[in-house]
């Protein structure tokens, strides 16, 4: 199974994963030292971050771009 890093947004594989952390009962995985440290610093932030892409998976636009779609 694959996560995404919170930092960086890299596919990290969980079952190889070198680099984890556990953040308020959910376990974060990275693709370096460098993005865990980063995420350990400022765990909030980079927490919120992939809930966020956890919600809304590959939803990079704004919701005004929805046009033609009016039911």
């Amino acid at each position: 199974m694959t996560a995404i890093d919170p930092v960086c947004g890299m596919e990290v594989d969980e079952s190889t994963a070198e680099w984890k952390t556990t953040y308020q009962g959910q376990t974060y995985y990275f693709c370096a030292a460098g993005c865990l440290k980063s995420f350990e610093k400022e765990p909030a932030k980079y927490a919120a971050a992939a809930s966020q892409s956890e919600q809304h998976p590959g939803h990079e636009h704004s919701h005004g771009e929805h046009r033609g779609h009016e039911a």
